[in-house]
């Protein structure tokens, strides 16, 4: 090799060196018929570009704890089209990699046809024969796989994550090891717990945060899932710790830790950025004044002053943020709602969301679509299943009972022990706005026009169910009424649990609890359900396929085939309306 060939190959290794790279994504969020957002972070301060169709838009990126983000809007775009698009940092293109499948864009119509996929509950750790014989198949791993495969009519329109899609406070083995390693070093957040023992085995602050969201989407067949599916996403209770704001008392001691503020900061920090930013629609980000701020803020210690601010504010003054919102899909409608953050939790004044928020909500359940048009179908996205499993239900009525003082001084703390030790904090428990979303459905049946469907789509409890129910006063021949849960997408629920949701099923031992739970003083609601599949407690996924005023559902389960591919079974397909 000569001189001038061999600064010619330094000179090369220089650039690539120095040649920026995406971190994660790109996420595909927002899609609507003219419109989509595109969500980056990237290793360096960068141009991004994103290019689909002829369309060209150009956001630079903003830093956060030195880390790099960029969220860009595209405009302009055909209707009910299908468009590749391409990423570029500073107009070298990254993406998509070399040999993997294009990323699409597929743009919405005026058509009242969609399918949506939804679940929650998903370890994010690797694909080795060990961690799949422990964790079972990845659900989204065989949905990618399995798209790649499919004719694209055949895909879903739109992915809904229902929560804990990270677990701060049960992270992997190789998390831990990086914890552990930062926290001898004498970094992070303090490491103590209000008694005075370590806490080490736990996510606390933003830059750890950013670990997880890197592992749960980091991979190859979910990175690419999640650049061409377009996602809307809710945070619950592990994304900040479990039993986030079960009950008055749990509240009480988690904010004596000397841990709690870091963690509250990085969690809602986090949420913002890699989550909650890409449910909005690009009109809703142009008048986000958070986000303005973010953009245009001098530099990156500002930008963290900022979102911890808010943060904090988030979490001590709930009603100050609504993480709640809403998607229409041709003529139906998905409300998202957040059953974690905003509760209330004053024993004397307890609801599952704060009067604003839970306001907000009724109003995007009874008005029209902008059009003017009724709402075909009504989808209700909570975390946490409204219609538990019948014996769940009244067993966590008579616990709220008990808990709120219905069997004496004794009988409360009793229940309250109870309630921590076995996650008794749904709807169920929060019995005033169980009864509040009762009659939202009442109204929303009673409407004109009515929906042909009301369903609520949740995950949270580790199994998977259908509920078909019956509304007082509400014809299901008029509006039917269901609640589909999924869960986990990866994370099965341990042996003895499982046998205690197939005995809450039986006729029974659920009119057991329910006679416990009257004899605390608890009234039967106005509705009644009966659960028309499952429980199941495989990984997998459910689909809703809305078409005109028909419904149905479809339930799919992963598993590892002989080949040692992660697959998707068909468990059962059910028409709801």
């Amino acid at each position: 090799m000569n001189h001038d060939e061999q600064n010619t190959d330094e000179q090369t290794t220089d650039v690539a060196a120095e040649r920026a790279g995406i971190v994660l994504g790109p996420l595909l969020r927002f899609v609507d018929d003219h419109q989509a957002t595109v969500w980056v972070e990237t290793d360096t301060a960068v141009q991004v570009t994103v290019e689909c169709d002829g369309v060209r838009r150009t956001e630079p990126t903003w830093s956060l704890h030195g880390h790099h983000y960029a969220l860009v809007v595209l405009d302009g775009l055909p209707a009910d089209a299908e468009l590749p698009y391409t990423v570029s940092l500073d107009d070298q293109q990254v993406w998509p990699l070399p040999g993997a499948p294009a990323s699409l864009v597929r743009t919405t119509s005026d058509e009242e046809s969609v399918r949506l996929a939804f679940g929650s509950c998903r370890r994010g750790e690797g694909h080795t024969p060990d961690q799949l014989a422990a964790l079972g198949a990845d659900a989204l791993v065989a949905m990618a796989l399995r798209m790649q495969e499919l004719d694209h009519a055949q895909w879903p329109d739109a992915l809904l994550l229902v929560g804990d899609q990270v677990y701060a406070d049960d992270p992997s083995e190789a998390i831990l090891e990086k914890l552990h390693a930062r926290r001898a070093a004498g970094e992070g957040p303090p490491g103590v717990d209000a008694g005075g023992e370590e806490v080490v085995d736990e996510i606390c602050d933003f830059e750890e945060y950013t670990w997880l969201y890197h592992e749960s989407w980091g991979s190859e067949h979910v990175r690419w899932l999640l650049s061409t599916l377009p996602t809307c996403m809710i945070l619950d209770d592990h994304d900040l710790r479990d039993d986030w704001n079960s009950s008055w008392s749990w509240r009480q001691q988690i904010i004596t830790e000397p841990w709690w503020r870091s963690r509250v900061i990085g969690a809602f920090s986090s949420y913002w950025v890699y989550q909650h930013l890409g449910n909005l629609s690009p009109t809703e980000l142009a008048e986000d004044k958070l986000y303005q701020a973010v953009r245009e803020a001098p530099g990156d210690a500002e930008r963290v002053q900022l979102l911890a601010d808010f943060a904090w504010r988030a979490d001590t003054e709930p009603q100050s943020m609504q993480w709640s919102y809403h998607r229409d899909f041709g003529r139906n409608r998905l409300v998202v709602l957040d059953s974690r953050c905003s509760r209330r939790l004053d024993p004397a004044n307890r609801a599952m969301m704060d009067t604003a928020e839970w306001e907000w909500a009724r109003q995007q359940a009874l008005q029209p679509l902008p059009s003017g048009k009724p709402v075909q179908h009504l989808l209700i996205g909570s975390t946490l299943p409204f219609l538990m499993l019948p014996g769940l239900h009244h067993l966590e009525g008579w616990n709220e009972a008990t808990a709120q003082g219905a069997w004496g001084k004794l009988g409360s703390k009793v229940g309250e022990k109870i309630r921590l030790a076995v996650d008794l904090e749904h709807w169920a428990a929060f019995r005033q706005s169980f009864d509040d979303m009762v009659a939202l459905v009442a109204d929303v049946a009673h409407l004109p026009e009515p929906p042909a469907s009301v369903l609520w789509l949740s995950g949270d409890v580790h199994c998977s169910y259908l509920a078909e129910a019956q509304v007082q006063d509400v014809e299901p021949r008029d509006t039917a009424v269901h609640q589909l849960t999924m869960s986990p997408f990866r994370n099965p629920l341990n042996k003895p649990i499982q046998v205690v949701n197939k005995l809450v099923k039986r006729p029974a031992v659920a009119g057991t609890l329910r006679l416990l739970a009257r004899a605390a003083g608890v009234r039967d609601p106005a509705i009644r359900w009966d659960v028309q599949g499952g429980p199941w407690f495989d990984n997998g996924v459910m689909t809703v396929v809305l078409k005109g005023r028909k419904a149905s559902v479809e339930v799919e389960h992963a598993s590892v085939d002989e080949q040692g591919r992660q697959v998707l079974q068909r468990t059962l397909v059910r028409r709801l309306a």
